[in-house]
């Protein structure tokens, strides 16, 4: 395998809860909580790679992104923050991953996409070459073809890589 340089998380679910009560921006939700291990996982992977959220983030631009993740302390693992809004484009689209990655910099195979969503984080990072990690939190089994892992804790990503 290609050395990864750049982990690329999504947002609702992978990195933070997603409260379906809620509407509006995350950033003023009356209750945010980060994915039990998500700290103690960024602080060992942000120090090797280059970090990155990237999210439909369906509410927010990477400005209210970047306080809802400021408010339970994980701001400061990520060096680039995207939304579709500013990317112009959203998954299930390759074209978002295709602009990720040349944000970034990086070829796609120097890249991996971490997110809980099969059809929209994982089948379109694969097909415009990213290694991909499906966050299964509830223990799937099933098959995913294009997961090259599937993990059920966020802090085995760092076995995966």
């Amino acid at each position: 395998m290609t050395q990864i340089k750049a982990i690329i998380f999504d947002w609702g679910d992978t990195l933070m809860r997603d409260f379906p009560q809620f509407k509006g921006a995350m950033a003023h939700w009356e209750r945010v909580e980060e994915i039990p291990k998500v700290k103690e996982t960024l602080e060992i992977l942000s120090g090797k790679y280059v970090c990155c959220v990237a999210s439909n983030a369906g509410d927010s631009d990477t400005e209210l992104m970047a306080l809802a993740l400021n408010r339970v302390g994980i701001k400061k693992y990520f060096h680039h923050l995207f939304t579709s809004r500013e990317l112009k484009a959203a998954k299930p689209n390759p074209d978002f991953f295709k602009k990720v990655v040349e944000n970034l910099n990086f070829k796609p195979e120097e890249c991996m996409m971490v997110g809980n969503d099969y059809e929209k984080d994982i089948v379109p990072a694969k097909a415009v070459g990213i290694h991909t990690v499906l966050f299964a939190e509830e223990g799937r089994d099933a098959v995913f073809a294009n997961a090259d892992y599937v993990i059920h804790s966020i802090d085995q990503l760092h076995n995966v890589i």
